[in-house]
């Protein structure tokens, strides 16, 4: 409908100006501003050379192992150093320890990173020490330790030899308790970040509509934290497949028993380089396959796709 102006000429009202796209561009109604789009210039992609140049330098540092590690390889005897029994056990316990490692780290690992995220309490400050020190721990320190607390003789290991007449060191259990110790913070410090950066209004709403702590958990919490809690996965499982010092310390050295790949690569570095290199060639297939399609997931994950 349109209304009359005092000089005889029709006034603009809504309906003529959404319905005729002449009359929204008139100078009586002016559409709204629109938001610029940011586009980067031709001259403005690249990076400054104070980052480009520190950047190709660590690259090359990085890269430039594993390629002396590809150039140096026996191609031809490959077939001859695989087809070992002691190798392909050693490959099978590293790929089983490294597995169990990571299902225990998240049963465990987990809960303790919302505890720490979530819950307030005295000293809070001093466990995430605690937790988080095997990452700047040496792994030799705390096979030790290991050693000390779970051995025949340790504060808990003495118990269980004298009422159960379990000996934990030395076997493939103590493989994987090795892996988890060295392995669990790399999952919880992950978890954690992710819960403290998570937006707690939707688990103040979960618990508003009469939801409990542990439904807000597995139907709120645990999805928005999804993808880290596979990255974290992935950092926990990676480090648990190379772990060396904890396992030979507190595992020991028996092959087709406790002798996981990192132990043999390093046996075999003193007695056979070309085997060494062929079961770190090995073992460097194995991590970029299983972190590769691993990551490619958590991307999925995050974008939702």
């Amino acid at each position: 409908m349109t209304s009359g102006r005092p000089d005889g000429s029709p006034s603009l009202t809504a309906e003529t100006a959404g319905g005729s796209p002449s009359l929204r561009r008139g100078r009586w109604l002016r559409p709204a501003r629109q938001p610029e789009v940011l586009r980067s210039r031709p001259g403005h992609t690249g990076a400054p050379w104070p980052l480009a140049v520190p950047a190709v330098v660590a690259i090359l540092f990085l890269v430039l192992p594993l390629v002396g590690l590809l150039i140096r390889a026996p191609w031809k005897e490959l077939p001859t150093l695989l087809s070992d029994p002691t190798v392909r056990e050693a490959l099978r316990l590293s790929l089983v320890t490294a597995t169990l490692a990571t299902g225990v780290s998240l049963v465990i690992g987990v809960p303790l990173a919302w505890v720490l995220a979530r819950v307030r309490f005295p000293g809070r400050s001093l466990l995430r020490a605690l937790v988080i020190l095997p990452l700047v721990l040496p792994p030799v320190v705390g096979g030790v330790a290991l050693f000390l607390a779970l051995g025949r003789r340790g504060l808990v290991g003495q118990y269980l030899d004298r009422w159960f007449g379990l000996t934990i060191p030395f076997t493939p259990f103590a493989v994987v308790l090795a892996e988890t110790f060295v392995a669990m913070p790399f999952l919880i410090v992950t978890v954690e970040g992710a819960l403290r950066a998570a937006d707690i209004r939707y688990e103040e709403a979960s618990a508003t509509l009469g939801a409990s702590r542990w439904t807000t958990f597995r139907r709120v919490t645990l999805p928005m934290i999804g993808p880290s809690v596979l990255a974290g996965s992935v950092l926990c499982w990676a480090r648990a497949l190379g772990e060396f010092g904890a396992t030979i310390t507190f595992a020991g050295n028996f092959p087709g028993r406790t002798q996981t790949m990192p132990i043999a690569v390093y046996i075999a570095l003193e007695n056979d380089p070309d085997a060494a290199i062929a079961l770190s060639l090995v073992l460097l297939v194995v991590s970029v396959v299983i972190l590769v399609s691993l990551r490619d997931r958590v991307l999925r994950a995050g974008t939702g796709s």
